[in-house]
């Protein structure tokens, strides 16, 4: 017959094998390319064992970074993680940990976050890309919108903590990131996601996730007119975690 390799298989049927090896080292290949980053897992017991599963972690590779950044090597050693202050609620591996001191400030459970790189994210011709209106000059609030400059931030508990006192914005993609703040208690300028607030009809500002108490302890940037991978990773992660740390009652169970 047309076709036939010998007297039970054919070339229809060879096609069919190719495609299911094919298939499955494509499966095997994008599995051990998952493991560049995040492995080896590491275990929570006593005995620290590193797993890193089948299949192994694939062959290190270097990447070349954009605006003269530094080479990254993955797999690679990662950065130190910061001091992790928090302790067993129970004496057994799985038991949930609990803050030891502020949450917020230690970066536990939603407050956690990365250690990215120390650098500001850039736009594809090398200049910071999140900066404030003050210059970024070619952005403005349209006038159908309410400016929040100049107007009080309000935590949950209706108490005014800051007054805003700039706009910062995405130059690659044109839209808001974040309010710059500068705080009611100690004078410090802040900076709260505009994901994680919300502007009223007025202007004023009100900030779900913490206590008006709580702005004092916000993270600051180095430079005044840009933000950092890093500085915007911790800025994030201490609002956000007022949605679990903001009040007692969150930290607690419903019944």
């Amino acid at each position: 017959m047309i076709g036939d390799i010998t007297g039970y298989m054919d070339v229809a049927q060879m096609t069919l094998y190719a495609f299911w090896l094919f298939f499955f080292l494509l499966v095997l290949y994008l599995h051990r390319e998952n493991k560049r980053e995040g492995y080896p897992l590491e275990t929570d017991d006593y005995r620290n064992v590193e797993v890193v599963g089948f299949p192994a972690m694939p062959d290190p590779h270097t990447y070349e970074m954009l605006h003269g950044a530094a080479d990254v090597v993955r797999p690679g050693k990662d950065v130190p993680e910061y001091e992790f202050k928090a302790k067993r609620l129970n004496p057994y591996y799985g038991a949930p940990f609990y803050p030891t001191g502020d949450p917020l400030v230690d970066g536990v459970g939603p407050a956690a976050w990365a250690n990215r790189p120390d650098f500001p994210d850039l736009t594809f011709e090398g200049e910071p890309k999140i900066v404030p209106m003050r210059i970024a000059t070619d952005f403005k609030v349209a006038h159908q919108d309410p400016d929040p400059r100049g107007k009080d931030v309000v935590g949950l508990d209706n108490e005014v903590a800051a007054t805003v006192t700039d706009i910062w914005v995405d130059r690659s993609e044109p839209q808001v990131r974040y309010l710059e703040i500068e705080v009611k208690e100690n004078g410090k300028r802040a900076m709260i996601p505009i994901t994680l607030s919300r502007v009223r009809g007025d202007g004023t500002v009100k900030v779900h996730c913490l206590r008006a108490a709580q702005f004092a302890n916000m993270p600051t940037l180095a430079n005044s007119d840009q933000i950092t991978l890093q500085e915007e990773d911790r800025v994030c992660a201490y609002v956000g975690g007022g949605t679990l740390y903001g009040t007692r009652e969150r930290t607690e169970p419903l019944l």
